[in-house]
């Protein structure tokens, strides 16, 4: 800083003005201009813990994720994320930690000490999580993820509208004999879109039958089984929701191995939107989206809102429901 404030012809201290953006009103545009050229010239880059110090706020905002970083909807949610930190002026540091604790915990240590304006605390997939010990006193918001005591902002998919909206997919095309390839894992998705479809089907003035929803391995392979299962049932049925677009692919599978066709024969709606499958599926796979995209980038303007209001204005926390969009195609 010194060097660049000798070559620029002023004091240290307007040069840490003129580069760290502090005191506009003792600097002129055209000294900060001078400064900022030498600045560049020299190579010489401020100290970010040095310009948070000077700032009445820090520019940073951690994204901390189990595993999302290196899943299929990795891109939407950090992008979400990133194009809502973007507007405001924000800079995200983010960091995987697989999970294990002792990165979680070097992870957070790192991030406090750039003093990160607050952290959106995330998952692969919908579920149940414990906040680290480490980030209480931290602004932090949950995003795809939630805490069994509510203390925590949490945005999360409406498993329940989604699997509902999947369902309508097919009563609205006049089907009646609908099953459910739902999975064995307990989450919440398990939960919700079974009920989601139960209630579609009630709407519907459908009856839901025990034989019509089948349990399987949330992958390719479980959909092969559960395809091969459900030909055999009496009466077989015209549609079929499936719990995921893995699940789908496999279903796809069981029925070409029986002569079925797609979906002049069964109809059939997948979950997730998983683009590398369900667009390149043949014939593409109507399905429902996982909205990671506004997950993220509500998330983030969420953490903005609550830090910008009163202590006694911050709303209690509260789990949100973000919309799962229908995505058409041609299994339908």
């Amino acid at each position: 800083m010194q060097e660049v404030a000798t070559r620029a012809g002023v004091s240290l201290a307007t040069a840490s003005f003129a580069i760290n953006g502090t005191g506009a009103s003792k600097v002129s545009e055209e000294t900060r201009r001078r400064v900022r050229a030498v600045a560049n010239d020299l190579g010489y880059r401020p100290n970010a813990m040095a310009r948070n110090l000077s700032r009445a706020r820090s520019p940073f905002i951690g994204l901390i994720t189990d595993s999302v970083a290196t899943t299929p909807f990795a891109a939407d949610m950090i992008r979400g994320v990133q194009d809502a930190a973007r507007e405001h002026g924000y800079v995200i540091l983010m960091a995987n930690t697989e999970s294990d604790p002792q990165a979680s915990r070097d992870v957070i240590s790192t991030m406090l000490d750039h003093q990160v304006h607050g952290v959106i605390f995330s998952t692969w997939y919908h579920r149940q999580v414990s906040v680290p010990a480490e980030l209480h006193g931290t602004r932090v918001v949950l995003a795809n993820c939630y805490t069994s005591d509510g203390r925590y902002q949490a945005f999360v998919p409406d498993e329940v509208n989604g699997g509902r909206a999947a369902t309508e997919i097919l009563t609205a095309r006049g089907h009646t004999d609908i099953a459910f390839v739902n999975s064995g894992v307990p989450a919440p998705a398990t939960t919700g879109r079974l009920r989601g479809y139960q209630e579609a089907l009630r709407a519907a003035g459908l009856t839901s039958r025990e034989d019509h929803v089948l349990t399987t391995t949330p992958e390719q392979e479980g959909g092969y089984d559960a395809g091969l299962r459900l030909l055999e049932l009496n009466p077989r049925p015209t549609a079929v929701f499936c719990y995921n677009d893995r699940v789908a692919m496999g279903l796809y599978d069981a029925l070409r191995t029986r002569g079925v066709r797609i979906p002049e024969d069964v109809a059939v709606v997948g979950f997730d939107n998983q683009e590398i499958i369900a667009a390149h599926l043949r014939p593409a796979l109507t399905t429902v989206a996982l909205p990671h995209y506004d997950l993220g980038h509500r998330s983030l303007n969420r953490l903005l809102e609550t830090a910008s209001q009163p202590t006694d204005r911050v709303p209690e926390p509260t789990r949100s429901l973000v919309a799962c969009p229908v995505v058409m195609r041609s299994s339908t």
